[in-house]
């Protein structure tokens, strides 16, 4: 039976961006409902690394890094070229700040500074080596109380035994474990205390990253009476008009319409997981399952089918319509494949990638994003859009390969899968990769003979600031470069995926949907990745995504209860 409620904001999805604008929204005075598809909240966030990209953000300012707007301007401005949005992009400089302050002081959220984290174009005109980034500060997950259990918890292929390890100090003791005493001593200890929690509350305690920022947020929507449904979908906008004034809804409960008189707000998480959208939008994948994102499994594009059902348009003329990452596929125990995001080990000295060719095609310290533009323009019109990273067997005990853990984890389960393959020399390697094996031959004796001396000569990896806190601090003189001269010798392949997606629906400068001929449409927001990026397509640093989400749900609220932003 359809039953009819009523609230000042509905917000769809609950992620960074829809969570930002429903806490935001109820400081402000709004009765706010959420309403997220999965079972679980959080989102393709609680799997994130959670870095936010803000400039000039509290935190850096109070540690003594000030810079005037020009700076992340100019970066912005030469990064995204033709893509850049002076409009929205001037609400997000201004705006970001103040929504890390808003955050802070008036819903209790903590946050730790990435001052050291840096750009990841250096050289470029504005590019920083630090200052612009922020995190959710590690949190136990008690504060959720009975909710607890609907947190998604971690991306179970890249957390270790369901635990998330925090990038930076946390991360380095993990993968010196074997080498110094003082991480056995961290690691041990924060294994220990997590196989305790998961025996007494079935799940680690210990919350950092993303799925700290969203426990966070949900925790601060909790105390300002947000109401939290899960399991439950937007399934259609309702209008007074051209005025969106609700939606309806439905979950276990059945049908139900929800009169919203602020507006809505969409924030589903963009299409990752919508093979016709990726068909239309993504040139590798003329099927749309050629592409094999990381993102949650419910980001099926209904926040974009929504917003073009009252007239808003997606954006198709960004530089990219997705956010560009290398992944392996991993079979897991029950039949499903995952999709392992490879985003740190690429940095580490003595790895290459080679395409089936057996050829280089990229520094491997970059971006992500930059490794997969590159895979993209490095192979032949119609070839499968594939490569291979490749180690020897001190970097893979050391460090690990995608899914495949360091030592003193085992390789056998990996091998005995087929994920990792392994030679006794690069000929054998290549034999079971299907490269080309004299030309990867001669790919790897070319870069060791720089590599013995720390220097890659072909892609100048380890040259910027970026590169080098992808790499190994104890490892010289390039943090980035070793030869792989130790066999036997191992072998992922990688596909193109992605973090999620750019292309979304067109929005102003206040986060509202604009219809085809750029009418702001009362009543409807979109924030996250809903809306069509900021960036335009490009990924000029790590953060990029969320730094505009909560941003943008901050704007947002603040729209939907007639208030200027603080």
């Amino acid at each position: 039976m359809d039953t009819a409620r009523s609230c000042d904001l509905l917000v769809a999805g609950s992620g960074a961006g829809g969570l930002s604008a429903a806490v935001v929204a109820a400081e402000l005075g709004l009765r706010v409902i959420v309403v997220e598809k999965a079972a679980q909240f959080g989102g393709t966030t609680a799997w994130s690394g959670g870095w936010m990209w803000i400039p000039r953000n509290p935190l850096a300012v109070g540690a003594g890094i000030v810079e005037d707007e020009a700076a992340p301007r100019a970066y912005l401005r030469h990064e995204l070229g033709a893509h850049y949005d002076a409009a929205r992009l001037d609400a997000f400089l201004a705006h970001g700040p103040r929504m890390v302050e808003f955050l802070r002081a008036r819903a209790a959220i903590a946050f730790i500074d990435g001052n050291a984290i840096p750009d990841f174009h250096g050289g470029a005109p504005g590019a920083a080596s630090g200052g612009r980034s922020v995190c959710a500060a590690p949190v136990d997950a008690r504060i959720l109380g009975e909710r607890l259990a609907a947190l998604r918890e971690p991306l179970d292929l890249t957390a270790f035994l369901g635990m998330g390890i925090a990038a930076g100090a946390d991360l380095r003791h993990f993968l010196m474990a074997m080498r110094s005493w003082a991480s056995f001593r961290h690691a041990a200890r924060r294994v220990a205390v997590h196989l305790a929690d998961r025996l007494v509350h079935g799940r680690g305690m210990h919350l950092v990253a993303g799925n700290a920022l969203v426990a966070r947020l949900l925790r601060a929507a909790l105390d300002r009476g947000v109401e939290l449904r899960a399991g439950t979908a937007l399934t259609a906008l309702v209008r007074d008009g051209t005025r969106v004034t609700g939606g309806r809804v439905a979950g276990a409960g059945g049908a139900e319409t929800l009169v919203a008189a602020r507006g809505v707000v969409l924030a589903c998480g963009g299409f990752p997981h919508d093979d016709a959208r990726k068909r239309a939008l993504f040139a590798h994948a003329p099927t749309g399952r050629e592409h094999c994102s990381a993102a949650v499994p419910s980001n099926t594009g209904d926040g974009l089918r929504l917003g073009e059902s009252a007239g808003g348009v997606v954006a198709a003329d960004l530089a990219a319509a997705g956010a560009w990452a290398p992944v392996s596929l991993v079979r897991r125990a029950d039949g499903s494949v995952g999709h392992f995001p490879h985003l740190i080990e690429r940095g580490k000295p003595g790895l290459i990638a080679v395409t089936r060719a057996g050829r280089r095609f990229v520094n491997e310290a970059g971006s992500y994003y930059d490794f997969m533009e590159a895979l993209f323009a490095a192979l032949p019109a119609g070839a499968p859009v594939e490569a291979w990273l490749v180690c020897d067997h001190r970097f893979i005990r050391r460090y690990g390969l995608g899914h495949v853990k360091p030592a003193p984890l085992p390789l056998g389960p990996s091998l005995r899968s087929g994920y990792l393959q392994r030679g006794a020399t690069l000929a054998a390697l290549a034999a079971r990769c299907g490269i080309d094996a004299a030309v990867l031959a001669d790919t790897v004796e070319r870069f060791n003979r720089g590599a013995r001396h720390g220097a890659d000569d072909e892609f100048g990896r380890g040259t910027t600031a970026y590169n080098r806190v992808q790499g190994d601090p104890t490892h010289g003189p390039n943090p980035c470069v070793a030869p792989l001269e130790r066999a036997p010798f191992y072998a992922v392949r990688v596909v193109p995926g992605s973090l999620g997606t750019f292309a979304g629906l067109r929005t102003d400068a206040h986060a509202r949907v604009l219809d085809a001929g750029g009418t702001a449409i009362a009543g409807l927001y979109a924030c996250g990745n809903d809306m069509a990026s900021v960036m335009g397509g490009r990924y000029p640093s790590g953060g990029i995504t969320l730094g505009p989400a909560l941003t943008f749900g901050y704007l947002a609220a603040h729209h939907a209860a007639g208030r200027a932003p603080d």
